[in-house]
């Protein structure tokens, strides 16, 4: 008996070892489990499909960064130039203050532009081109900022080279600001580069 006992402990032993999983000394971290890529949409927003009006581009905060992201502005059939610049350019600046999208806010979108933000044309010695803001430019964040100038700056509210001439209500001094690859990457630390403008 006592034999069999000692025969059978290796036997034992064997199949006991074979019902676990041995250890491996390979890696097998293979990263975190999938997510939704931030800053994606799906596809085009419902508020952009089959609505009637001049498609434009606005820019969202997403990450540390500036994004665009397909919008519409109603302009009235025939409306002269310089009131066109005007339309568009309100156009855009309700679209920025508007609250994102669900998709969007799911994505990570959001906006610093603060509503009820109104813009003029020139005033009487403002370049042709300027526009002029209900706050002053200055006193918007610099999200906010680098929002307004990336969006405007490449519209039909502007010359569309990359930059606009915007100014507060009243007669003070005008600035031409840029938007730039710094501004739209890093918003919150990157004002955009602005420069006095003389009347004409």
């Amino acid at each position: 008996m006592t034999v069999r006992r000692m025969l059978a402990l290796p036997l034992l032993g064997l199949l006991l070892s074979g019902c676990g999983i041995r250890a491996t000394q390979v890696p097998t971290d293979f990263g975190a489990a999938p997510s939704r890529v931030p800053c994606s949409l799906a596809g085009p927003e419902p508020s952009t499909q089959g609505s009637q009006g001049v498609p434009v581009q606005v820019f969202l905060l997403c990450g540390s960064s500036l994004v665009a992201v397909d919008r519409t502005v109603r302009v009235p059939v025939g409306t002269p130039d310089a009131r066109r610049r005007v339309i568009v350019a309100q156009g855009l600046l309700d679209q920025l203050a508007a609250s994102p999208s669900a998709a969007e806010r799911s994505a990570g979108y959001t906006t610093y532009v603060p509503g009820a933000l109104s813009v003029t044309g020139p005033h009487r010695g403002d370049p042709e081109d300027a526009l002029r803001l209900s706050t002053p430019p200055s006193r918007l964040t610099s999200y906010a900022l680098a929002q307004l100038v990336c969006t405007l700056s490449d519209s039909a509210a502007t010359e569309g080279d990359g930059s606009v001439i915007l100014g507060g209500p009243d007669t003070g001094p005008l600035h031409r600001y840029e938007c730039t690859a710094d501004v739209r990457d890093r918003p919150g630390r990157t004002l955009p580069p602005s420069g006095e403008v003389a009347g004409r």
